[in-house]
């Protein structure tokens, strides 16, 4: 069947068509994106506004069509950090499902990271042994550790790019002082965690998800998107540790120029970055893996799970 994952993440809306049936890969049919940076459009109370809740309905009717056009039988629509997190979201789900259809679900942290979880799991299978997963979105930073398909710990922080890059980094460049700061924030909210992980042991695999990885990982010298998804990613720390300051010490519109780097997110990969090499610092790591899927994948498999033993009972 044809499956349409709509995710109303703190940067974009994305829609995600693919074909798919229980026990198979699914495959990658179709996807619809629009940059909203729901992160950086809530106001001083916290909510979104409305102009920014006008703008999230415009952008579902858009991607409802899509699916439509598309031949989407089931459509899985679900929000993350930004809409959780807003002070107003039940209005905002309320408003969405009245004037789209849409009934968003929207998944806390923890489920966020183990859906992730999921899909790096399958992904790399159990040769992989014990994962570490790291995943920066826009608004938050998720990280898992596990052996099986369920993580053994999962938590979810406060350090999404566009939300760093919104309260911390005015300026461009920005401000050395601000930078220090940020770095102590990071660094700070990321080391309480990394005892509650220590106790299970040292994993076998590091990898990481998301397009800030992504795009770090470019700069590193990794493939290009256009090679394929199963050409081998990785990032070190310490390519990692050199763009840093480097990419402190540039513009927005500098960062646009570089590989990998779209225009979009060129203003908060810094932030990213900043995140990347605190969480790789922190938990020692010298050397992850970049996977190409991530939540939307996740809530697709599981999905095509409850679908399968749906089908055997």
């Amino acid at each position: 069947m044809r499956l349409g994952v709509l995710d109303v993440g703190s940067n974009t809306v994305h829609l995600l068509v693919v074909d798919a049936h229980p026990g198979a890969r699914p495959l990658p049919a179709h996807s619809h994106k629009v940059e909203l940076r729901l992160a950086q459009l809530l106001d001083e109370g916290g909510a979104i506004g409305p102009e920014g809740v006008d703008k999230l309905i415009g952008v579902v009717k858009e991607a409802l069509q899509a699916a439509e056009d598309k031949g989407v039988e089931d459509l899985l629509p679900f929000a993350t950090s930004a809409v959780r997190e807003a002070s107003n979201a039940d209005d905002v789900l309320a408003r969405v499902h009245a004037e789209t259809g849409v009934e968003l679900q929207v998944l806390t942290g923890a489920e966020e990271a183990r859906l992730t979880f999921l899909a790096v799991r399958r992904w790399f299978g159990w040769s992989a042994g014990k994962l570490l997963v790291l995943d920066i979105g826009g608004g938050s930073l998720e990280i898992a550790y596990g052996i099986d398909e369920e993580p053994d710990t999962a938590v979810s922080l406060p350090l999404g790019a566009g939300r760093l890059t919104a309260g911390w980094l005015p300026g461009d460049p920005p401000d050395p002082e601000a930078i220090r700061a940020l770095r102590r924030h990071v660094r700070t909210q990321i080391a309480r965690t990394v005892g509650e992980f220590a106790r299970f042991g040292a994993p076998d695999h590091v990898v990481a998800t998301s397009k800030t990885f992504k795009q770090l990982a470019r700069l590193a010298g990794a493939a290009r998107s256009t090679e394929g998804l199963y050409v081998q990613r990785e990032l070190k720390r310490e390519s990692l540790e050199a763009w840093v300051p480097q990419l402190a010490g540039m513009t927005v519109a500098q960062r646009a120029e570089l590989p990998g780097v779209s225009e979009g997110r060129a203003g908060q990969l810094l932030a990213g970055a900043m995140v990347a090499e605190g969480a790789m610092d922190l938990f020692g790591v010298e050397n992850l893996e970049v996977c190409p899927w991530a939540l939307r994948e996740g809530v697709i498999l599981r999905r095509l799970d409850h679908m399968g033993s749906s089908v055997g009972t």
